[in-house]
């Protein structure tokens, strides 16, 4: 299966063998909806088209529950995302990161961004948090681990019982790219994070090359994309009145930064 974007909703198809992919838009298009199909939705249809893979079960059963979910998340050595009773790896990295060398520019450019934001944001209502923050969006139930998240407010660490309901809402959602994960998450899992009410910017870092893409909501509502070609600058984070320096997010990277 794949998703396929509208401007309103995600749209499941399944895909028998020998499937023609631009046939998705056909189902999309005369399915009948409120919203409006924009050409950057159809964008990123065609870019996940191109990147179509089988999701891989990691759980004993097709479907489970979120409460089935959260318990097994509890015990388990490594983060699984949840989305409508199913179950992902997340990242899918092992080897295909180890050996393009993208695992240890991930790490560092996570390293060098948390912590200039974590300086930035010094004693301000606004902090960070790492991947070990879940995440959950009650409108469309996914739960997830973004790289880094910027929360406005304090996190109250809850009983389970809370937990299970408990929807954090970031300000910020920060992805940083890997060859593995860049399809999905400039693609369905933007428009998965859209639905989150309190979130006004989406950063995506290439980890292979110098690339940042900034999407920032605007006062009509709408999503803006800005684009980091040169190494001159800073990065802003116009929701939380913070800039870091490009050149701090990718020291030590080895990245060409001069492209």
């Amino acid at each position: 299966m794949c998703f396929v974007a509208g401007a309103a909703e995600i749209y499941m198809v399944s895909m028998p063998p020998n499937f023609n992919p631009l046939t998705i838009f056909y189902k999309m298009i005369s399915t009948k909806h409120s919203g409006l199909i924009t050409g950057y939705d159809l964008l990123n249809s065609l870019i996940l088209i191109m990147n179509i893979r089988e999701p891989i079960p990691v759980y004993g059963k097709t479907k489970v529950t979120a409460e089935e979910y959260l318990e097994w998340e509890k015990h388990s050595l490594e983060k699984h995302e949840f989305y409508k009773g199913e179950v992902f790896a997340m990242g899918g990295h092992g080897e295909a990161l180890a050996m393009s060398g993208a695992g240890s520019r991930h790490n560092k450019i996570h390293s060098n961004l948390f912590i200039g934001l974590g300086i930035a944001l010094k004693g301000k209502l606004c902090q960070p948090y790492g991947s070990d923050l879940r995440i959950h969006i009650p409108q469309n139930t996914l739960y997830t681990y973004p790289d880094i998240s910027i929360v406005c407010g304090e996190i109250v660490n809850a009983d389970e019982e809370e937990e299970k309901e408990k929807a954090i809402q970031p300000t910020v959602i920060i992805e940083i790219l890997s060859p593995s994960t860049m399809a999905y998450d400039r693609g369905a899992k933007f428009i998965l994070y859209r639905s989150i009410p309190a979130l006004k910017e989406f950063i995506l870092i290439d980890a292979m090359s110098f690339f940042i893409e900034a999407y920032r909501i605007n006062e009509r509502g709408f999503w803006e994309l800005e684009e980091y070609k040169s190494v001159d600058g800073e990065l802003k984070f116009t929701s939380v009145e913070v800039s870091i320096p490009l050149t701090d997010i990718y020291e030590g990277t080895k990245i060409n930064l001069n492209n």
